[in-house]
């Protein structure tokens, strides 16, 4: 449900610190070249303004004057018709159902992955090898366009951007068949965008 909420005169985003899905509508923005309020919030305690906002305290959460959005598709979405340039999407309907298809696999099979790794124990290690078989199995996605899938930067590449960054710190080494995936990263992390994207937090996971 979208609630209409609190009146703002400016563009604001609660975020956490290092979210991979917060990291992604960060770079949503960042590629469209908007001005935001940065809102980082701790998940364990989110602030009472944003329960008031969103019932869930969920982020990322949007607020855009009267409105306030939630559900990171859902806001990453809006962003992209909100400020249609540079369009993050391709026009034609295969090739967007193509890209959230893929977002959608990427949701269900990396990110699982990711979160097990970051509560450590035992099980950290298996969720290290499946990750790491997740990304090079989709290596032909990665070789099929100069971006995933696309030739040009789309929604799925403000989530799998994110998660390549994360590798090292994360512990995944996809050795030298994973190229091709570093070369993508590399390609997007030189950009201006991304560093802006980014949080203290996030640049410290690289040296």
């Amino acid at each position: 449900m979208v609630q209409s909420a609190r009146s703002r005169t400016a563009l604001a985003l609660y975020t956490t610190a290092d979210g991979i899905q917060c990291h992604r509508t960060r770079l949503v923005l960042a590629a469209k070249g908007v001005s935001y309020d940065r809102v980082v919030v701790d998940p364990a305690k989110p602030p009472e303004d944003l329960l008031d906002l969103n019932p869930y305290g969920s982020t990322p959460t949007l607020v855009d004057r009267d409105l306030t959005l939630y559900n990171t598709a859902v806001v990453c979405e809006y962003l992209d018709e909100r400020y249609p340039h540079p369009p993050l999407m391709p026009i034609d309907p295969l090739s967007r159902a193509r890209l959230r298809l893929a977002t959608v696999r990427i949701e269900l099979d990396w990110l699982p992955e990711v979160d097990t790794i970051k509560a450590g124990g035992r099980p950290a290690d298996a969720a290290r090898k499946r990750l790491r078989e997740h990304l090079l199995g989709a290596l032909p996605l990665f070789k099929a366009s100069r971006f995933f899938l696309n030739p040009e930067m789309s929604l799925t590449d403000c989530l799998v951007a994110p998660v390549v960054w994360r590798l090292p710190w994360l512990g995944v080494d996809l050795g030298r068949e994973g190229k091709p995936i570093l070369d993508y990263g590399e390609r997007l992390f030189a950009s201006q965008g991304y560093a802006r994207s980014m949080t203290p937090e996030e640049k410290a996971m690289r040296p």
